[in-house]
């Protein structure tokens, strides 16, 4: 199968260019002679990075997966000073979701109570400033953000789904009706990325990034699978179609190599969950993720670039010079969900797909 393939090359490359045994975690870039890159701790993007290891675990069943998926976890752990936990909600919570994913499908019990004890740290995070929401970070309380409600309605629901526990749907309920009320323009459906953040109450609404939009549509999906309420499935297909109007459902922006590397990452893993949903092939979701996966592997594997599997910021084009992780995972996330998206016969025609 054509997108299996390129998700393995993908996962690959990422891990022979990035993959750093001595401190067992991802170097932050390729090249990076002898670790000399890693000058900065980047938390959110090994979370990230677990959960591509999940994709390609889910999607092969082979133990290489999770052997690395046991590394990065210690690797991670020891890093962060021996626990999970940090200062920023957001950060957390993306760890929570991909290590619950790896729980999911390995069974491991330390994955659990990692989830558990971040999930138990994230909850102190919501507060009544601007009428509720969880804050962004624990020196700033009164930001409120879509990339700290987001997520943590996801986890949410998966922590429900997993585990059974109804205080945990009904968080999920609680944050993700805070951030539909105050994040989400009711006209369009568009996603605003925060609130507060000068302490002005403010709502930052020139901030318009696909990440929000995905974590929105993520959220709405989860609820729709585990509530049945059809209002869920309206509010993720709005969005979704808010998002194509806003870039034009087509190549998705460059976001830039550092935090935005991963932005167009997370909104494709979210979209393909819609497409899933709705389990048709022919659905306009559907054939925007295929319009990029095509765009980004011609690109990176045309007559002027070697094939190194290495993914840049900009889709249409193969890098040139260094690549980060946040950029790398993002093309890595494509694969793996156009390859999730090929093993159901949801992906349309190529050519309906360019049309």
């Amino acid at each position: 199968m054509l997108w299996n393939e390129r998700a393995e090359k993908a996962q690959r490359a990422l891990d022979g260019e990035f993959w750093n045994p001595s401190i067992r975690m991802y170097d932050i870039e390729t090249p990076c002679p002898d670790g000399a890159c890693n000058t900065i701790f980047h938390y959110w993007w090994m979370a990230h990075a677990v959960d591509g290891l999940a994709d390609g675990l889910l999607r092969t069943g082979d133990d290489w997966y999770a052997d690395r998926l046991s590394e990065l976890h210690e690797g991670i752990r020891t890093k962060n000073g021996g626990a999970f936990p940090n200062l920023l909600y957001d950060d957390m919570e993306w760890m929570a979701i991909a290590w619950l994913r790896a729980y999911d499908a390995t069974g491991e019990e330390r994955y659990k109570q990692t989830v558990l004890s971040l999930w138990a740290d994230i909850r102190t995070g919501w507060n009544d400033t601007m009428g509720g929401g969880i804050a962004w970070h624990k020196k700033q309380l009164g930001y409120k953000n879509t990339p700290a409600n987001g997520p943590a309605a996801i986890l949410a629901v998966r922590l429900y789904r997993s585990f059974g526990r109804e205080e945990d749907l009904s968080w999920a309920i609680r944050i993700y009706d805070w951030l539909k009320r105050h994040l989400v323009d009711p006209v369009t459906g568009f996603v605003w990325d925060g609130m507060n953040r000068l302490g002005d109450g403010a709502i930052d609404k020139e901030w318009r990034f696909t990440y929000c939009q995905g974590v929105f549509i993520g959220a709405a999906v989860e609820l729709f699978r585990e509530t049945g309420d059809a209002a869920y499935l309206a509010d993720a297909n709005r969005t979704a179609e808010a998002a194509s109007a806003e870039w034009g459902g087509g190549i998705l922006p460059d976001e830039g190599d550092g935090d935005g590397g991963l932005f167009k990452g997370i909104l494709v893993r979210y979209l393909s969950e819609l497409v899933l949903e709705g389990r048709e092939a022919t659905s306009a979701p559907a054939a925007w993720l295929l319009r990029n996966g095509a765009t980004l592997w011609a690109a990176t594997h045309g007559p002027q670039d070697p094939g190194r599997d290495l993914f840049g910021t900009d889709w249409r084009s193969a890098p040139a010079g260094k690549v980060t992780l946040s950029a790398q995972l993002s093309g890595v996330f494509l694969f793996e969900r156009l390859a999730a998206l090929e093993k159901r016969g949801l992906l349309p025609a190529a050519d309906a797909a360019f049309a």
